[in-house]
This record gives structure tokens, C-alpha cells and sequence, in this order.
């Protein structure tokens, strides 16, 4: 009698034990569920707007020699150090496309940009903490900002070229 009531025991405490798991699992389904059909809602909730774009005819661009005005906020004045590249070629303006905090992505960077045809430089900026990767570098202003705008305009699909910006060199 004995062991039938041990074996009963044991049998109801199995039968419990399994039945905990499932409940818990369709606890778990039931706020999948949930969560995706709020999604679903959200999805169809927003407005979609259908107006047909149409495009402008081209029209043909005169470019004269005038003198590039860049304005004043458009430069960033850091003291920066390089450490790979050319050390001699850094001029005062240079064009920055990419900021990092880690050397290794900018490394990175610089030999997608070798492969391009560039010679790319590698600046620190340690008050930032962060690893410059400079494109290119000239002694004036005007020249760098046209550089940048032409390097800019080469990569119209890289979000993160887009942002490229003008870097003055302090000493």
C-alpha cells in the first residue's frame, strides 16, 4: 500500500510539473501575438502617400570662376595628430569623412579609401578621443570645400561620406 501511494505521489507531481510548462508557454505565445498584432495595427494606421513624383527636366549648369564663400560655421578647429598616412602631407583645411572612436574602423576606412585611389590620413583628436579619417587636405579653405562638395557628390548613395566635413588644423 505503501509504494501504490509513493508511485501515486510521485505520478501527481509529474502530471503538475508538466502541466506548469505549458501553461507558461502560452502565456509567452499569447504576448507574441499581442505584440504583433499591435505592430500590424500601427502599420496600417499610418497614411501612405501615393502622389506620383514627377521629375524636372534637366537643365545644363554654367560653372564660372568665382571665388567659393564658405561660411564660418562650417569648419571644425581641432588639434590632431596623425598617426597613419603621410605626416609631411597634412596642410591646414582638410576634408574629414569619417569619425571613429575606435583606430581599427578607421583603418578600415582608409583602405576602402586606398582602393578608391585616394591617400587618405589618419588623425587623433584627443580631447575627443576620436580617430579622423581625412580624404584629402590643402592649404586653403575654398579649395578644401570644393573638394568636399566634389567628394560628396562622387558617393551620392554613402550616407556617411554625406556628411563629410572641412577640419582646420590647429598647431
Amino acid at each position: 500500500m505503501k509504494k501504490q501511494t509513493i508511485l501515486l505521489g510521485i505520478g501527481v507531481c509529474m502530471a503538475v510539473a508538466f502541466s506548469s510548462c505549458k501553461s507558461s508557454q502560452s502565456a509567452y505565445s499569447k504576448a507574441y501575438e499581442k505584440a504583433k498584432q499591435q505592430e500590424l495595427a500601427e502599420q496600417q494606421a499610418a497614411p501612405v502617400d501615393t502622389t506620383p513624383v514627377v521629375a524636372a527636366p534637366a537643365t545644363p549648369v554654367v560653372v564660372e570662376s568665382v571665388p567659393v564663400k564658405v561660411a564660418q560655421d562650417d569648419v571644425r578647429h581641432e588639434k590632431v595628430t596623425v598617426v597613419s598616412g603621410d605626416n609631411n602631407g597634412l596642410l591646414d583645411y582638410s576634408v574629414v569623412c569619417g569619425s571613429f572612436g575606435i583606430k581599427a574602423n578607421a583603418e578600415g576606412l582608409k583602405s576602402y579609401l586606398e582602393a578608391e585611389g585616394y591617400t587618405p590620413v589618419i588623425v587623433f583628436n584627443a580631447d575627443a578621443a576620436m580617430y579622423r579619417v581625412v580624404v584629402s587636405t590643402y592649404a586653403d579653405r575654398a579649395s578644401a570645400a570644393a573638394a568636399r562638395d566634389a567628394f560628396k557628390a562622387k558617393y551620392p548613395n554613402r550616407k556617411d561620406f554625406q556628411g563629410s566635413w572641412l577640419l582646420y588644423r590647429v598647431q
